[in-house]
Parts: C-alpha cells; structure tokens; sequence
C-alpha cells in the first residue's frame, strides 16, 4: 500500500514539474514574441514618416449623402495620412499599406500573401513570431478594391498588433467621434474610412465575404453588419460603398470586428 501511495505521490510530483516547466516555457516564448515585436515596430518608426496633408486637387470625395447632418460631412474634412513606402518595400515586398485606427495603438503597415496562414506566425521581416503581424486577405486587391477589403491581425494582450482593437467596443472610445475615421495610405491612395459597426461576436465567417452576386445581396449584407453594432453610428449606406473589415481574436472563442466605408480618396 505504502509502495502504491508513493508512486503515485512520485507521478504527480513529475507531472506537476513537467507543468511547471512547460508553463514556463511559454511564458518565456510570450515575452519573447512580444520584445521581438517591439523591436520591429521600433525599426520601422525610424525608417518611416507619417505624414498628415491637406487636400490637393486629387481629393475624390466618395459617395456623398443627402443628409447635410449626417457625420459623413465632418469626417470628409479630417486629413489623410501619406506614408512612403519605398523602404518598406524593400525589406518586405509584400507590404500592401499602412493602417492607422485613433483610439488604438494600430499605426501600422500591412502586409499581404498568397494565403491567410503565413503572417498568423511571421512579423513583418517574415522571421517566425506568434505575434504575427497585420495582413490584408489574400483574396483582395488593395489597388482596385472589391466590396468588402479584410485585414487581421492577432488580438494580443500587450496591444500591438490588433491587441487595442477591443478598445472600439468601448464607450470611451465611442463617444470620442475623433475615433471614428480609418486611415490609409498606399502607393496609390490616400484614404479615410469612416466607422458604421464594431462588435464583439462568436467566431464566425459570415462578415467576410469579399464580393457579391448583386446591389441586393450586398445591401442586405452591409444592414446585416450594421445592425449588430454595440453603437449607433448613424452612417448612411449604399449598395455601391466599399468597405473595410478590421477583426482579431478576443479571446478562444469571440471575435472583435470593426466597419468602416470608403468616404475620401486621393491618388498620388
């Protein structure tokens, strides 16, 4: 009996230290993620410059509305961002834009491949990292854009990469209407995208549609994503808009997601 009681006392003693360790293990491999994370978007800052510009005579104003109340009309005068990105390109050719969300630590270039997988586990130099980076669907062309143009990121707990994205279902951020712009600047464009949802939902894949049958079709889906915002935006949409899909984990099971359509455009 002694002999029984002490086996299995040695069997729980070796597995509570294999835990142990390998609890340790990932704790180090998190950190570890996060500091090599941190050190790339330090190396970026220092090779990028983010520029605010007035409007030139390029400014497309996309989509106009009826409703002189509606936000649209303040929004198409907030300034577009132009980022230069020739380095960028140069150390990683899949660099696709920057992305800039107020509100959040999202101040970003995005990144795009020939499948949704590789940048889950790869920073923005393509060495492996957990961390990941921020990418934009594999099916979509930032130069002629399909209805609706997706990008991803992981939702990490130290708040890079889309880790400050869950701030968009927050009051705070909601009531600061300074927040409901998205910029973008590409090799082609300059643009602003103005906020009409974000949500917290179970994972699902039905907001990721990227093109559609018909105006109907396409109508009908953006009311759908318009009604389950946690806010009322009051934004005005149509079956001709584009629009941009930010989402990222909340955590095992739950997805943070955020809206915006295309209301300023320039090209450079």
């Amino acid at each position: 009996m002694k002999r029984t009681i002490s086996i299995i006392l040695t069997i729980l003693i070796v597995f509570c230290v294999g835990l142990l360790i390998y609890s340790g293990y990932n704790i180090y491999l998190w950190f570890d993620s996060n500091k090599k994370i941190d050190e790339q978007v330090n190396e970026i800052e220092k090779e990028v410059e983010i520029e605010e510009v007035e409007d030139s005579k390029n400014v497309e104003i996309v989509n106009p509305v009826k409703n002189k109340k509606d936000p649209y009309w303040d929004f198409i005068k907030v300034k577009l961002i132009n980022v230069k990105l020739d380095k960028l390109k140069k150390y990683n050719s899949d660099t696709k834009g920057w992305i800039q969300v107020p509100g959040t630590n999202v101040n970003y270039p995005f990144v795009q491949t020939n499948d949704n997988d590789f940048y889950l586990f790869h920073q923005f130099n393509k060495k492996y990292n957990t961390a990941g980076w921020v990418f934009m669907d594999y099916r979509n062309n930032i130069d002629d854009l399909d209805d609706n143009t997706i990008l991803y990121g992981h939702g990490r707990l130290n708040k890079t990469m889309f880790g400050s994205l869950r701030n968009v279902i927050k009051s705070d951020w909601y009531t600061n209407k300074n927040n409901h712009v998205i910029k973008i600047s590409t090799e082609k464009d300059n643009t602003i995208w103005q906020v009409f949802s974000t949500y917290r939902i179970k994972t699902t894949t039905d907001y990721l549609f990227i093109n559609f049958n018909d105006a109907n079709e396409y109508l009908k889906f953006l009311n759908k994503i318009k009604k389950r915002s946690v806010y009322d935006y009051n934004v005005e949409l149509k079956s001709n808009d584009k629009i941009i899909t930010l989402s990222t984990c909340h955590n095992d099971t739950d997805k943070i997601v955020l809206h915006a359509k295309l209301i300023k455009r320039e090209k450079k």
